[in-house]
Protein backbone atom coordinates (compact mmCIF):
# COMPACT_ATOMS: atom_id res chain seq x y z
CA UNK A 1 0.00 0.00 0.00
CA UNK A 2 3.01 2.40 0.64
CA UNK A 3 6.07 2.46 -0.91
CA UNK A 4 9.39 0.77 -0.16
CA UNK A 5 11.29 2.88 1.97
CA UNK A 6 7.86 5.03 3.59
CA UNK A 7 7.61 5.39 7.17
CA UNK A 8 4.51 3.28 6.47
CA UNK A 9 5.76 0.49 5.18
CA UNK A 10 6.00 -1.85 7.66
CA UNK A 11 2.67 -0.58 9.91
CA UNK A 12 -0.14 -3.52 9.78
CA UNK A 13 -3.03 -2.51 7.82
CA UNK A 14 -6.05 -3.30 9.61
CA UNK A 15 -9.90 -3.89 8.21
CA UNK A 16 -12.87 -2.90 9.82
CA UNK A 17 -16.49 -3.87 8.53
CA UNK A 18 -19.33 -1.14 8.98
CA UNK A 19 -22.74 -2.12 9.63
CA UNK A 20 -23.44 -2.29 5.76
CA UNK A 21 -21.55 -5.11 5.31
CA UNK A 22 -18.68 -2.24 3.74
CA UNK A 23 -15.10 -3.57 4.39
CA UNK A 24 -12.65 -0.38 5.24
CA UNK A 25 -8.93 -0.84 5.48
CA UNK A 26 -6.96 1.59 7.90
CA UNK A 27 -3.36 1.90 8.59
CA UNK A 28 -3.12 1.15 12.22
CA UNK A 29 -1.28 3.70 14.19
CA UNK A 30 2.47 4.12 13.99
CA UNK A 31 4.61 4.85 17.00
CA UNK A 32 7.77 6.17 16.70
CA UNK A 33 10.75 3.63 17.71
CA UNK A 34 13.34 4.23 19.84
CA UNK A 35 15.71 5.28 17.57
CA UNK A 36 19.64 5.67 18.59
CA UNK A 37 22.09 8.22 17.84
CA UNK A 38 24.18 7.53 14.68
CA UNK A 39 25.36 11.01 13.60
CA UNK A 40 25.14 14.45 14.19
CA UNK A 41 24.53 17.38 11.86
CA UNK A 42 25.36 21.03 12.61
CA UNK A 43 21.91 22.45 10.53
CA UNK A 44 23.29 25.53 8.29
CA UNK A 45 21.36 29.06 7.56
CA UNK A 46 18.89 27.61 4.41
CA UNK A 47 19.50 24.04 4.37
CA UNK A 48 16.49 21.98 3.79
CA UNK A 49 15.93 18.76 5.54
CA UNK A 50 16.09 16.56 2.15
CA UNK A 51 18.91 18.12 1.65
CA UNK A 52 20.64 16.46 5.15
CA UNK A 53 19.05 13.69 4.35
CA UNK A 54 20.49 12.97 1.60
CA UNK A 55 23.57 13.33 2.70
CA UNK A 56 23.18 10.65 5.49
CA UNK A 57 20.95 8.47 3.73
CA UNK A 58 21.33 9.30 -0.28
CA UNK A 59 17.64 9.73 -0.06
CA UNK A 60 15.72 12.38 0.02
CA UNK A 61 12.85 10.83 1.00
CA UNK A 62 13.87 9.68 4.44
CA UNK A 63 13.70 13.00 5.92
CA UNK A 64 11.17 10.56 8.04
CA UNK A 65 14.09 9.31 9.85
CA UNK A 66 15.50 12.47 11.02
CA UNK A 67 11.83 13.29 12.86
CA UNK A 68 12.09 10.08 14.29
CA UNK A 69 15.19 10.33 15.76
CA UNK A 70 14.71 13.79 17.00
CA UNK A 71 10.81 13.14 18.14
CA UNK A 72 9.45 15.35 15.62
CA UNK A 73 6.11 14.71 14.40
CA UNK A 74 6.03 17.23 11.61
CA UNK A 75 9.63 18.50 9.71
CA UNK A 76 8.20 21.79 10.99
CA UNK A 77 8.65 21.24 14.26
CA UNK A 78 12.37 20.49 13.71
CA UNK A 79 12.43 24.18 13.34
CA UNK A 80 11.77 25.01 17.04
Amino acid sequence: MYFKGSRYEKVPVATLVDRTGRAIRFTTTRFIPETPTIAGHRVLALERLDHIAWQHFRDPERFWRICDANRALWPDDLLE
